[in-house]
């Protein structure tokens, strides 16, 4: 399955879960359930996925994790506040820098519409 493959997948469970539940809880709430909605859909998604720092030729294990793995391909930042900025941006693309991904998601479920929350970010996609 294509990292595109897997993105549609994602928006549509995260269109379910933010119809279910709406805008306004935890974002650990919204992980714990997306993460749900990934697997009924047949998908191996793995939740604070540890991610390790490559430094000159040296792994370091300093405590990075990402909040949802998808089929080891794609990754998925969760949020919930009031408005997504800049660092957020630099974060995801950092992870898909440190960990070889070429596609990931930061979604902000705390949005009226999900359509608004969903970020779409590649990385030599």
């Amino acid at each position: 399955m294509t990292e595109n493959q897997i993105g549609t997948i994602i928006v549509d469970c995260a269109f379910q879960v933010h119809q279910a539940l709406g805008p306004g809880l935890l974002e650990s709430t919204y992980e714990a359930c997306l993460v749900y909605e990934l697997q009924q859909a047949g998908l191996k998604a793995e939740a604070q996925k540890a991610l390790p720092v490559v430094y000159k030729d040296v792994t370091l294990d300093v405590g990075y994790r990402v909040d949802i793995l998808v089929e080891d391909k794609v990754i998925i930042e969760n949020k919930s506040v009031a408005e997504l900025n800049d660092v957020h941006t630099a974060q995801i693309l950092s992870y898909l820098k440190l960990s070889g991904c070429k596609l990931g998601y930061l979604i902000n479920f705390n949005v009226s519409l999900i359509k608004y929350g969903i970020n779409r970010l590649v990385n030599n996609l």
